[in-house]
């Protein structure tokens, strides 16, 4: 705690330092509080120990770990485990009669119309899941004790056969915990070297299908992020750091390492919700409410929205459908569609793009490391969009290799010539995308329709005007550092927790003042967290939220939560306005319950200083020419070729042009315009025909 009161209230170091470890970079950004310089770098992700990458990193700007006051980490670790299914030896322990549940699901098909489909197995295998004799009823009262000599019989098997880590879900745990946190003591007492997660401490919620898989997934993540972790914050502090690492969770915040340890589900997403983060700042920064933001990388797309100037966040989300967590996580679409993402032919001759990827080993066949399939690399390449060097010179590209794997695997079979093909191949990664977006927007009706395109990621720029274009979006952003944007997105975030408590009943019937002392309860546990992490209090704010629905009804409408006497019947408004704005249907006469009580507990963070440049008069010049083939015409155009490092507020471009920097290339059309503002975002528009 003291370390963490140091941080906050230190007058010496100025530095505050972010990294996003990826599956193909790791990126760093360092900001200086004191002149608001940004400096950022990217190296390649280590596949065997993502710390080295990290230490790469920081050795690459010569950076004095005792000179930054604060240290903030995102990761697709975590999301990448649950992707590959690389867990640790696992057990889960359950109320007997309820081994199945994480198994039966809810019956549910991620699509309706295909009956084959199968959903992917549970992340544990049932000849490691086992029951044990308690039952605790819906009101938390005990029916039947906990059977302890058979609880200890199931802790020695488990310990035998070598499971690392367990979850422990038992019936109706969220309202009395004592039989979980019995386990526990039971398995501890076995083995204490195991790594336990209790289901009434991970997600303390009504509906147990919901609640064991959250938990599951939390257990088999814990002692991959507490390996991790430890050794990150070791690192750091013996290479002079003295404040608290903290972790970008998926809702948005960020949390200290004791608690992602606890939790390390959390940091599943953690690198979207950055990416999310700096979308919803750089909007806000070009004036805009309302935003969409496109971060496309090597693999895939992930596109979120900003509306009302907040990130929409959502309380269920999944990385393999049937498995959900329910862990707030950033709304978000994505589709395989990035650098690495394979085109292909089908069977009926129609021509195909993703999902699967060439990712970072062997990649693009451009890369020369063994791949063979056509990327959509390989096509910007042969199209001319794409110069050879990637990464500041990192990786080169051969534009032979490109035009042989596009004329075997794409243009010989469509009869198309090599650029015909590249060009396709473009479109239909685009439209893929555009499509995604659309949904997403679709099911937010009220997105203001001037809501602009905040592209990012590698690949972003060089797409985004096409995607925006499609969707009829009439601006585009592109921030200063693309491809970094997910890190610089760390750096704009406070702490934040999210606590809930089940409250049923009908609205008509509750005590404001019973539902007012719970929520005082739960804004006391909150506090007490915070003030553990050193955030003093006038930097706490405390959010509250209901859960509200038509009685009958299963699902439920967060409505923000205000206090006093009146503020269960303002809520009550809300819930109305919110229903019909949704759903094109309200019935005040109907009866309202309660589902749910939420709290989000923020502890505010210095914010990042702005630093604004002014504009200069003077006429960019390119750095040279190239014939350029845009997403729409198969034919090459000569086209000037930018370095955005030269580029200066105020300075405006006409397209069709190429800008080029280290770690992204934008595409700028013809009919197409572009301006440097003031933070040095460029802003793509369109340009009037009249």
């Amino acid at each position: 705690m003291a370390a963490s009161t140091r941080r906050r209230r230190s007058r010496g170091p100025s530095l505050r330092m972010s990294i996003d470890v990826g599956g193909t970079f790791t990126d760093l950004c360092v900001l200086d509080d004191a002149t608001g310089e940004l400096r950022t770098t990217k190296v390649p992700s280590s596949v065997d120990d993502p710390l080295a990458s990290v230490i790469r990193a920081i050795e690459s700007l010569g950076l004095d770990l005792s000179t930054v006051q604060q240290v903030t980490h995102s990761t697709t670790i975590t999301t990448n485990a649950l992707v590959m299914r690389d867990f640790p030896p696992a057990a889960l322990v359950t109320t007997r009669g309820f081994r199945d549940v994480i198994e039966i699901r809810d019956g549910t098909q991620e699509d309706v119309w295909d009956a084959y489909h199968e959903v992917a197995p549970p992340y544990i295998r049932r000849r490691d899941r086992y029951e044990v004799t308690e039952r605790i009823d819906y009101s938390g009262r005990v029916l039947q004790p906990l059977d302890r000599d058979g609880a200890r019989a199931i802790a020695e098997e488990i310990s035998a056969r070598g499971a690392q880590t367990v979850a422990v879900c038992f019936l109706n745990s969220y309202a009395n915990a004592r039989h979980e946190e019995e386990m526990r003591e039971v398995l501890a007492e076995v083995d204490p070297e195991i790594h336990v997660s209790l289901s009434s401490e991970v997600l303390p919620e009504i509906n147990e299908y919901e609640r064991f898989s959250t938990t599951v997934a939390n257990a088999l993540l814990g002692s991959l992020v507490t390996r991790y972790i430890g050794r990150l914050d070791e690192y750091l502090r013996d290479a002079g750091y003295q404040g608290d690492l903290l972790l970008m969770h998926s809702g948005g915040g960020s949390m200290t390492a004791p608690l992602a340890q606890a939790f390390p589900l959390r940091l599943a997403a953690s690198s979207i919700a950055a990416g999310a983060m700096a979308a919803r700042h750089v909007a806000l920064q070009c004036g805009y409410q309302d935003a969409i933001a496109l971060d496309m990388g090597g693999t895939s797309s992930d596109i979120t929205l900003v509306q009302d100037g907040q990130v929409r966040v959502t309380k269920q989300w999944w990385v393999e459908y049937g498995h959900p967590i329910s862990f707030p996580g950033v709304e978000l679409a994505t589709i395989g569609a990035g650098g690495g993402t394979i085109a292909w032919v089908d069977e009926t001759g129609a021509l195909r793009s993703g999902p699967r990827s060439a990712g970072a080993h062997p990649g693009p066949a451009s890369y020369l490391r063994g791949g063979t399939e056509p990327t959509n690399t390989d096509a910007n390449l042969l199209l001319g969009r794409l110069s050879t060097s990637l990464a500041g010179g990192v990786v080169d590209l051969d534009a032979k290799a490109a035009r042989t794997a596009i004329n075997s695997r794409v243009a010989t079979h469509l009869g198309l010539t090599e650029q015909q093909a590249a060009s396709s191949m473009i479109q239909v990664a685009d439209s893929a995308v555009a499509s995604a977006a659309r949904l997403l927007r679709q099911a937010r009706r009220s997105l203001s329709p001037s809501a602009p395109l905040v592209a990012f990621g590698g690949a972003g720029p060089m797409h985004a005007v096409a995607i925006a274009r499609e969707l009829g979006i009439p601006t585009v952003i592109i921030p200063p550092n693309p491809g970094t944007t997910s890190a610089l997105g760390c750096l704009l975030v406070d702490i934040r927790h999210d606590f809930t408590a089940m409250y049923q009943g009908t609205a008509s019937d509750i005590d404001p003042q019973t539902l007012e002392e719970r929520f005082l309860q739960i804004e006391s546990e909150a506090r007490e967290r915070l003030e553990f992490e050193g955030v003093s209090d006038p930097d706490i704010v405390l959010e509250r939220s209901v859960s509200m629905r038509y009685r009958g009804q299963w699902r439920s409408l967060d409505i923000p939560m205000g206090r006093g006497k009146g503020a269960l019947a303002t809520a009550m408004q809300v819930f109305q306005d919110s229903y019909q704005a949704q759903y094109a249907y309200r019935d005040p006469h109907a009866p309202v319950e309660l589902h749910q009580l939420s709290l989000t507990a923020i502890g505010r963070l210095p914010e990042v200083p702005v630093r604004k440049h002014k504009p200069v008069t003077t006429r960019p010049t390119p750095t040279g020419h190239r014939d350029v083939a845009m997403a729409d015409s198969s034919d090459p155009v000569r086209t000037p070729v930018y370095d955005r490092a030269r580029l200066r507020t105020g300075q405006r471009i006409a397209g069709p042009a190429v800008i080029e920097q280290p770690d992204a290339t934008t595409i700028v059309p013809p009919d197409f315009g572009v301006v440097v503002d003031e933070w040095s975002n460029l802003r793509i528009s369109e340009v009037s025909s009249s």
